[in-house]
């Protein structure tokens, strides 16, 4: 069996190190986008997986395409068409300066892309999980009808559904959001947020947090998940729980809520020191799906979740490109960075 997941790829540019984009003449040039990054942390742990998307069809759109080859993602059903890849510029932020995200991404071939590009009989063919967020359906209407052509294929076909709110003002409104989002929670079964998500899309908030000074109230996030939970009778709400120091450090853990039981898991919190924030919820995401996938009880899964992305965070670019092994030797306690031998 197999994971599908649907988004866009974009080409990411990005100045090297901690420059700030007014004094670098240099871009570096790689590949990353929420559902994309999940793919390759999927493939990398060994599951079969199928990112889906549009690119076009010239060196630009085969670069991304190769992207994701590279780590063993199908994009066999990839659409090729469209005129442009979209793009998004990256500044790493430092110290109290926070990192900075431009995006060029209207009129990309996916924000254009129409129903008919996509059989999903075909592409949901031996899959058993399909994982798509948030940034998808504000591309544009016609994306939004996508996901939810989609989701209602993949739910004719008892496949589990996974989404990450990932509530992106840049890309549309809250109200926007609230419309579309509860016709697409209907379908969802694994719904993944953080400390914004779930107030900016649904107007659901943790009492007494704050996240700009990173008091946390697990509490707060409970009711948070129970509300979710009510409202759309998901199976698991995971929530990631970041407390900003600075840029450059964070405390992160996460709580995964049983809708069954009615009971929430916390993870261990760990102290991280970042070298590349972005792709950090993704690969949450991607460690979520894994440890769901294999039978995880709760509480593993969402230790296995939060050690995968810990992870992520030391490792530069979108993708995730840490293994099994190293995830468990870290949820199981080895975070020294000691040289391995």
């Amino acid at each position: 069996m197999k994971v599908v997941t649907f988004g866009e790829l974009m080409l990411r540019l990005a100045p090297n190190g901690y420059l700030r984009f007014v004094q670098s003449n240099q871009l570096e040039a790689t590949f990353g986008g929420a559902e994309a990054n999940v793919a390759v942390s999927l493939a990398n742990y060994g599951a079969d997986v199928d990112f889906v998307t549009k690119l076009p069809a010239h060196e630009v759109g085969q670069a991304a395409v190769n992207s994701l080859r590279q780590f063993g993602v199908n994009t066999s059903n990839i659409v090729r068409g469209g005129d442009r890849v979209g793009i998004y510029y990256c500044e790493k932020g430092a110290s109290q300066r926070p990192s900075k995200v431009i995006y060029d991404r209207a009129g990309s071939a996916i924000a254009t892309a129409k129903k008919g590009d996509f059989d999903w009989d075909k592409i949901f063919d031996g899959a058993d999980w399909f994982h798509f967020t948030g940034i998808t359906p504000a591309l544009s209407p016609e994306t939004a009808e996508i996901c939810i052509e989609a989701c209602k294929k993949a739910k004719e076909k008892g496949i589990t559904i996974s989404a990450d709110l990932n509530f992106r003002k840049k890309l549309w409104s809250r109200e926007q959001a609230n419309k579309t989002m509860s016709e697409l929670c209907k379908y969802i079964d694994v719904c993944i947020a953080n400390e914004e998500d779930a107030k900016d899309v649904f107007g659901i908030e943790a009492e007494n947090t704050d996240i700009d000074s990173g008091k946390l109230n697990r509490e707060g996030y409970i009711s948070v998940a129970k509300q979710l939970t009510d409202r759309f009778n998901f199976r698991n709400v995971a929530i990631t729980l970041r407390e900003s120091i600075s840029a450059n450090d964070n405390n992160w853990s996460a709580m995964l809520y049983s809708g069954k039981e009615k009971k929430a898991y916390f993870s261990r919190k760990y102290a991280m020191h970042i070298v590349d924030r972005v792709g950090g919820g993704d690969s949450f995401g991607g460690g979520l799906i894994y440890a769901l996938r294999s039978g995880y009880d709760e509480q593993k899964a969402i230790e296995f979740a939060v050690a995968a992305s810990c992870l992520k965070h030391s490792v530069e670019g979108d993708y995730n490109m840490v293994s099994v092994a190293e995830v468990n030797a870290l949820a199981g306690g080895s975070g020294s960075g000691r040289v391995q031998r």
